[in-house]
């Protein structure tokens, strides 16, 4: 006698799900267990990171300059003249002192300032202590600038345009200036042309004969009409 063995599909299909779940759940606990331990590598390590992101992050100390500066001298000044102009009987400019070096250095007090004719003549031109030409007035004690490297302090050059009492006519005007900063021997020479004027800087006198051209104390672009 021989016997068949039946087996049920359904009961088959059932089985295999049941492993197949189970084996499911297995793969699931062993990478939930494989994945917390990453996550607490990559957290101690994100720790890690954090911190020193958090120390290189903190901003250096930063230094005063203003008051340590030492005072500009000619070999690190750019010297220019501009916003030239003729205004109230008046001709001139501001001189312009521009930090040309690397460190900050400080400005105070009158320039020197030579006016030179194209014979060659030099004549001192006096410190200001009023003009109107760019309405400046000079008050004590005078201002101390502080010039970071590329910022500028500027001086009013100016004088009559004008002859004085019975005069006909002002003397040859002056074509160069010869300027020197603020307690510096050194000098640059720079053309005394005065574009918006016209003319070069003019070297009229006052009606005793004194040289009215004269300059003034540093001062900020910002105190200055232009």
């Amino acid at each position: 006698m021989r016997f068949q063995v039946v087996s049920d599909p359904r009961g088959r299909s059932a089985s295999r799900r049941g492993l197949t779940r189970a084996a499911a759940r297995g793969r699931r606990a062993t990478i939930g267990a494989l994945a917390a331990a990453a996550c607490g590598l990559v957290m101690t390590a994100c720790g890690s990171q954090n911190s020193a992101g958090a120390s290189s992050s903190t901003p250096a100390a930063t230094s005063s300059a203003s008051s340590s500066a030492a005072a500009c001298v000619t070999s690190q000044l750019k010297i220019s003249i501009i916003d030239t102009g003729a205004l109230a009987g008046q001709a001139g400019g501001y001189l312009k002192f521009t930090n040309d070096s690397r460190t900050p250095c400080r400005m105070s007090e009158w320039p020197a300032v030579f006016g030179l004719t194209a014979t060659g003549k030099a004549t001192r031109l006096r410190n200001l202590q009023s003009t109107m030409f760019g309405a400046w007035h000079y008050t004590a004690p005078p201002p101390v600038i502080t010039l970071q490297p590329g910022d500028s302090g500027y001086a009013i050059v100016v004088a009559d345009d004008h002859a004085a009492g019975s005069s006909t006519g002002c003397p040859a005007p002056y074509v160069r200036l010869r300027v020197s900063p603020p307690g510096d021997s050194g000098n640059v020479t720079i053309s005394a042309w005065l574009p918006g004027a016209r003319s070069y800087l003019p070297s009229c006198t006052a009606a005793k004969g004194s040289p009215t051209a004269g300059a003034s104390t540093i001062t900020t672009l910002s105190r200055l009409p232009h």
